[in-house]
């Protein structure tokens, strides 16, 4: 018995969604980047199914704009040397925040 993985998005959908994330990390000169973070990934998420359950991100922006904060502090006091870590503490938020539909 084969049960399907798939992903339902489309490519006009992701176009619009990285164009207004990247418009709104620019216009805000980086601050709302936890909010371009949440919607394009929410989106890639939220329309991934696997072995025939469908997948949701329950993150926010406001849970992970403590942690960019925190994280850019310790960027800039390392002298950037921290920012090597930022994209593994990210790629955890994200995971922690990602669950199987009920």
């Amino acid at each position: 018995m084969e049960v399907n993985s798939y992903f339902d998005g489309g490519l006009l959908q992701y176009i619009g969604w990285v164009i207004l994330g990247f418009l709104v990390t620019v216009c805000t000169l980086g601050i709302c980047y936890p909010w371009s973070v949440t919607m394009v990934y929410g989106w890639k998420v939220n329309h991934t199914v696997i072995e025939g359950r469908r997948l949701r991100f329950t993150g926010s922006a406001v849970g992970l704009f403590g942690n960019w904060i925190k994280w850019w502090f310790f960027t800039i006091i390392t002298l950037g040397i921290y920012g090597f870590w930022v994209f593994i503490s990210i790629y955890k938020w994200k995971t922690k925040h990602t669950k199987f539909a009920k």
